[in-house]
């Protein structure tokens, strides 16, 4: 049987960039998900209309997550972890775009009156109302508009 392959990585030896750096591995083990397939059984490929082969029903295709709603999910994770004191590094070590961190700013500078007086739900809440509106914001018209890292 033959080992590696597009959805299997490579052994330890001369280990590539990916394996090095957890988040060069995580950002392209999600590209290769998205656009292999590799997870769902299947090819990843769609049939082809009037073909004789029908769409299996117990393997959905794969769909895109959107970038406001990645923003939410990455923006909601570290707030969190700033609002607690455990996060570390700065907003490239998270992951995050300077657009994104300001956000998380934002939505943290708002929580954390809110957590002295009602404790961390109430805090969380605070947040994660911040943290959708700011999304939604920078991701209206489809991504940002000033570079990649706005």
């Amino acid at each position: 049987m033959k080992r590696g392959g597009p959805c299997r990585p490579k052994g330890r030896a001369g280990r590539p960039a990916w394996a090095r750096d957890p988040r060069l591995a995580a950002a392209l083990l999600l590209v290769g998900v998205l656009t292999s397939g590799c997870g769902a059984g299947g090819s990843g490929a769609a049939p082809v209309p009037g073909s004789s082969s029908p769409a299996s029903p117990s393997s959905p295709s794969p769909s895109a997550t959107s970038a406001e709603a990645v923003c939410v999910e990455v923006v909601t994770h570290w707030s969190r972890e700033v609002l607690a004191g455990t996060a570390y590094g700065d907003y490239q070590s998270m992951g995050l775009s300077n657009g994104q961190y300001e956000i998380l700013r934002a939505a943290v500078a708002a929580a954390r009156p809110v957590e002295k007086r009602q404790g961390t739900r109430a805090a969380h809440e605070v947040m994660d109302r911040h943290v959708q509106q700011g999304c939604a914001e920078r991701y209206r018209g489809g991504g940002p508009s000033e570079g990649p890292w706005q």
